[in-house]
Order: C-alpha cells, then sequence, then structure tokens
C-alpha cells in the first residue's frame, strides 16, 4: 500500500479491535519558541487527507506553545499490535464550526469541565477546581454548554508518516512516507 493515510485506516481499524485502552491516545510533542520541548498524551478525535485532529485549551501549555511554534510531532504506540505510527507537521487551528460541532457530542461534565478548568495553572488546592466546577454546573443548569472561546481544536497537517513495525531480534521495518509536491514518496528504513 502506497496511501499512507489508507494504511493508517487499516492499522488504527486493528488497533480499535486490538487495543484494551484507548487506541486513539497519541503522544503530542510540541516546542516553546526557544526550541524547549514537551510532550504530553491527547486523543485524536478526527483524522483524514487534511490532517490529523486534537482538541485544548489554547491558554494551556501545549496551546501557548503551539502559538509560538506551530509544528507538532504525534506517536501511536499500539503495543498489543506490536506497532508504532509517527507524524510530523505544520499545524493549524479547525474552525469554529467544526470545534463548535465536536464540542456538542462531548459528555456534559466534559463541557462543564472546559469552562471550569485552567488547564496547565496551578492551584492552591484540588477543592478549588471542584468548587469552580459546581458553579459553572449551577451556571449552566438547564441550559445547552457553549464551547468556552479559549477551547479549541488544532490540526497536524501531515508531512511525514512513519509506520514501525516490530520485528524479530530488533530487525523492525519501518516505512517512511513524505508529502513532496502534493504526492507521497516512500522509502524503507531499518534500524
Amino acid at each position: 500500500m502506497t496511501d499512507p493515510l489508507a494504511l493508517f485506516d487499516e492499522w488504527f481499524a486493528e488497533a480499535r479491535e486490538a487495543e484494551i485502552n484507548d487506541p486513539e491516545t497519541m503522544a503530542l510533542a510540541t516546542a516553546d519558541a526557544r526550541g524547549r520541548p514537551s510532550v504530553r498524551m491527547v486523543l485524536l478525535k478526527g483524522h483524514g487527507s487534511d490532517g490529523f485532529v486534537f482538541y485544548t485549551n489554547e491558554q494551556s501549555a501545549k496551546g501557548e506553545q503551539l502559538a509560538a511554534n506551530p509544528r507538532a510531532a504525534l506517536l501511536f504506540h499500539w503495543k498489543s499490535l506490536r506497532r508504532q505510527v509517527r507524524i510530523e507537521g505544520a499545524v493549524e487551528r479547525v474552525g469554529d464550526a467544526e470545534a463548535d460541532a465536536y464540542f456538542a457530542t462531548r459528555a456534559r461534565d466534559s463541557q462543564l469541565g472546559a469552562w471550569a478548568s485552567d488547564q496547565s495553572r496551578p492551584l492552591d488546592r484540588r477543592e478549588t477546581f471542584e468548587e469552580r466546577f459546581e458553579q459553572v454546573k449551577r451556571q449552566f443548569e438547564g441550559k445547552d454548554v457553549p464551547r468556552p472561546p479559549h477551547w479549541r481544536g488544532y490540526r497536524v497537517l501531515s508531512e511525514q508518516i512513519e509506520f514501525w513495525s516490530d520485528r524479530p531480534y530488533r530487525l523492525h521495518e519501518r516505512r517512511l512516507f513524505t508529502l513532496r509536491g502534493g504526492g507521497w514518496s516512500e522509502g524503507l528504513l531499518y534500524p
């Protein structure tokens, strides 16, 4: 298969069947304006020919890093399949309509949590956050919960996608796809 997006769909479908927990979990690596790297786990919420989408508070550390340096790397590791996929590329914000549509599908308590959380900001105690959550719960009682203005989606625009398969004796297989001139070129890499 020479289409990395179709290959990702195939592997992702297999991971959804084989992985015990959260096959959509991916490591997201970003760097600040000075190039200091940071990595954390996020959830894939959409993907296709236009890229790979996740959502977060834009005032979080990752949101601030993406504003300063709009490039990222993703890593899916499906241990039960002994596979991983690495994706690198520029990052853009998803449109408000797309973010609103996704936010509307979230569980109500997750929607409320997005309003209550000052993500990546220190708190004096856990109870402060729980009190905020209860306040937001009262504020939106009996109403739809709109998407907070600081909560949005980001799309990693795939420029490189690497598929890694475990092989005996550490003779792993790596297939690297690079976007060039509107099309994908493939190269095989070995350890």
